[in-house]
């Protein structure tokens, strides 16, 4: 058999089919956000341009001239003209499948019963894994809640009861629906919530309780679910950050992920790494692939088994709608690597939009599907062009598809990540460069843990034990990327800043094209290097001379550094919820020694990062307040205190704490709640103890989370709550009293907040209202750590830039 010659890889692109898929998609967009009357209008304006497209074309085919015209006019006329009646035709029948949809979604039903907030008995089949929602109030974990997508199958609601279908969405306990697979139906009851987004939800059901009559899952899901114990079992002989990764890596299976990694993959734009996607099943399929032609198997066998391979894996990934997309990602790639032609890839993703759209056109508003894409696009037009050029500069095949395939998806998705983040993360680049190596051995070898499982431990902890130093250095890469300050940087968010960046990406491909524009573009790309090096990685004057609090930017957390007079030891307050975040403000401000930590109140978002702060510094003392609940974290406070050699210790209200250069004062809790059983987070709150220091830079108050009750009762003990700078209470949430503001009168306000938390802290009320009181405000969320000093012309705020990134 001959095996026919590639094609030229200077061969432009076969774009036929892109108009189609683009406008499909631009249809989808329409109709899903503008309801059904954008749905309809597209329809009617896609059906016009068919039939005028029709007409256009016979006229033409008739038409006097039309035997007459040159050759080549007929021709670029033939190219332009299928290619334009395609799209309209596609974008016709996607108006129509989309306007169906929306109508279903507007004339449903629960639409009503959920804008009255109805009680409601739904029942449901779970289309896709519970996700948690992470509350730094709860456990270690901090999840107490789980978002379910799920199906309709039958609702009841006040007297009436009705079988319909339709998506909707669960808010859902998690000890008891977070075990649900996808496929299993169950029963569940609450309240009506309207859906929060455009995404053809129909309602959103605030669940009450476990589940009901919970149905079997499918016997594949069974399967699954076996093989995924197994591969967690098996990556327990690995070190606890690494264990909790391998699942996550092999087969997007996050539940043991330790709360530090998690955050440093955020930051370090790693966690497209965490989710199952197209690069997960190419890893797969390309293992199998290259095993087989190392044993020179029948080609058409080798897609076979491939294909099997891909079928497997989405098996035991799970055959969730995420899992799917990224199948259909993941094919088109691999087709075209089988059939040999690199043109034939973007075609194949053309259709595999015209398919899945139209499938589910929910998809469309879906920001993993459009980042697939991206990603997708960007594998198969600038990765194989880019890797070719490196390698006639020398550079060996595999040197130069790991440095380009990562680049090339950075920056196809990077628009659509600054657009939704707020954010861009030039450190994300070289993160991504630097784990390429690693990612390809530890999926394979994770998945050889999990289906190797079933013949026996030793075997599945030998792939485990194997897959260590490539999941390490991955661990190792996310610290130390989320580590270096300046790694983030603000974006104008939404649409407008997507476009924005995404015209900027163009230019740059565009402009590089050339010699004289890529010398130019290395001058500015140095250019920035000298000037935001110094000043955004290494930024001077930090920690700025004379500095008495620095507000830690931990993200939605509190950890105040109050400095004592001797240099290196300083008194720490509350920790913030990881570790990371607050042991790498301690080590910028060059901290040696802990003279107390006080933890205002046990929530997770004021403890969780213990562990980092004492790791590696001498440490005198932890402090606790009179409230000791929740009972898990007193346990992990008492086990972090005892393994750094550190007593616990009590703080009353009255209590003074006197050193060198500081004085504190604890003026609160003054009516401790004796139990908080059973609360919802509010008396552990109001147990907060409250810190009056006194500093070379001016009196600070320290207030923890204190909520009105508490704060009523420091009012009314007639205790001096005048401060010179104020630590917002409860990170700037609007249950903060004007008269208690009013009462402390600063001049400075520190607001400990995360960037796009979900309680919408700080409240906008409270903070216009004590800027236009003369306060200067400064929000960790926007400006990173921020440093009290005082200066001879008084009272001066440093920031030192760089704040951490929303969660994504």
């Amino acid at each position: 058999m001959r095996v026919p010659e590639p094609e030229s890889p200077r061969r432009p692109p076969d774009l036929r089919l892109v108009p189609a898929a683009l406008a499909v998609w631009a249809v989808m967009l329409l109709g899903i956000a503008g309801g059904s009357a954008a749905a309809v209008l597209a329809l009617v304006v896609s059906v016009l341009l068919v039939v005028g497209g029709a007409v256009g074309g016979a006229l033409g085919a008739a038409g006097p001239g039309a035997q007459g015209a040159p050759g080549g006019a007929r021709c670029r006329g033939a190219v332009w003209a299928g290619p334009v009646r395609a799209a309209a035709g596609c974008a016709a029948a996607a108006a129509l499948v989309v306007t169906a949809h929306v109508l279903l979604v507007e004339r449903h039903p629960l639409r009503e019963l959920a804008e009255r907030g109805a009680a409601a008995e739904l029942r449901v089949v779970v289309t896709d894994d519970p996700r948690p929602i992470r509350s730094t109030a709860y456990g270690p974990g901090g999840v107490s809640m789980v978002l379910v997508p799920a199906r309709l199958e039958r609702a009841a609601a006040g007297d009436g009861s009705w079988a319909a279908g339709g998506r909707v969405l669960l808010i859902a306990p998690a000890a008891e629906w977070a075990v649900l697979l996808p496929g299993q139906s169950a029963t569940a009851e609450g309240l009506l919530a309207p859906a929060g987004r455009r995404d053809l939800t129909v309602a959103v059901l605030r669940v009450r309780g476990p589940p009901g009559e919970v149905g079997a899952p499918p016997w594949w899901q069974d399967a699954a679910g076996g093989l995924r114990a197994g591969l967690r079992e098996a990556a327990a002989v690995l070190p606890p950050a690494s264990a909790g990764l391998l699942p996550g890596l092999a087969v997007g299976d996050t539940s043991g992920l330790t709360p530090e990694v998690e955050a440093d993959f955020r930051a370090a734009g790693l966690t497209h790494l965490l989710a199952v996607s197209g690069a997960n099943l190419a890893i797969v399929a390309g293992a199998v692939l290259a095993l087989l032609r190392l044993l020179r198997a029948d080609p058409r066998l080798a897609a076979v088994l491939s294909a099997l391979a891909v079928l497997g894996f989405v098996v035991l990934a799970r055959p969730s709608p995420s899992v799917v997309r990224a199948a259909a990602m993941a094919a088109v790639v691999l087709l075209a690597l089988a059939m040999g032609r690199g043109r034939s890839a973007l075609p194949a993703l053309a259709v595999a939009v015209l398919v899945l759209l139209p499938a589910d056109p929910a998809l469309a508003v879906d920001p993993g599907f459009a980042l697939s894409v991206l990603a997708t696009a960007a594998l198969v037009l600038l990765a194989p062009g880019w890797s070719d050029a490196l390698q006639r500069r020398g550079l060996p095949r595999w040197a130069a598809e790991a440095v380009c395939v990562p680049a090339a998806a950075f920056l196809a998705t990077a628009p659509l990540v600054a657009g939704l983040s707020e954010q861009v993360s030039p450190v994300a680049v070289l993160a991504n460069l630097l784990a390429v190596p690693a990612v390809a051995p530890a999926t394979v070898l994770g998945v050889l843990a999990a289906v190797l499982s079933p013949l026996g431990a030793p075997l599945a902890q030998a792939c485990a034990w194997a897959a260590g130093p490539a999941v390490g250095w991955l661990v190792l890469v996310a610290d130390r990327s989320a580590a270096v300050p300046g790694a983030v940087l603000g974006w104008p968010g939404g649409v407008a800043g997507a476009l924005l960046l995404g015209v900027l990406v163009l230019a740059l491909l565009m402009l590089g094209r050339s010699p004289r524009w890529r010398a130019l573009l290395l001058a500015v790309t140095l250019g920035l290097a000298l000037v935001l090096v110094p000043t955004r990685v290494v930024p001077p004057g930090w920690p700025p001379a004379g500095w008495s609090v620095v507000a830690c930017d931990v993200g939605q957390g509190d950890a105040l550094v109050l400095a004592t007079g001797r240099p290196g030891w300083v008194v720490l307050v509350d920790a913030g919820p990881d570790a990371g975040p607050v042991d790498a403000c301690l080590d910028r401000l060059g901290v040696q020694g802990i003279s107390l930590v006080v933890l205002s109140h046990l929530h997770a978002d004021h403890v969780g990062g213990l562990a980092g702060a004492l790791r590696g510094r001498a440490v005198a003392g932890v402090a606790v307040g009179p409230v000791r609940e929740p009972r898990w974290a007193l346990r992990e406070i008492a086990d972090a205190a005892v393994g750094a050699g550190a007593p616990v210790v009590a703080l009353v209200a009255g209590k003074r704490l006197e050193w060198p250069g500081l004085v504190l004062d604890v003026l609160g809790p003054r009516h401790p709640a004796s139990s908080v059983d059973g609360e919802d987070g509010t008396a552990v709150n109001d147990g907060s103890l409250v810190l009056r220091a006194r500093t070379p830079a001016g009196t600070v108050l320290l207030t923890g989370d204190v909520e009105l009750a508490a704060q009523a009762d420091l009012l009314d003990s007639g205790a001096d709550l005048r401060a010179e700078v104020l630590k917002m209470p409860h990170h700037g949430s609007r249950y903060t009293s004007v008269e208690f503001l009013n009462a402390v009168s600063p001049r400075a306000v520190l607001v400990s907040v995360g960037a796009g938390n979900r309680y919408r802290h700080p409240d906008p009320g409270l903070i216009g209202g004590l800027e236009r009181a003369g306060a200067a405000v400064r929000r960790t969320d926007r400006t990173g750590d921020v440093a009290v000093v005082g200066s001879p012309v008084g009272l001066v705020l440093v920031a030192r830039g760089s704040p951490l990134p929303a969660p994504r």
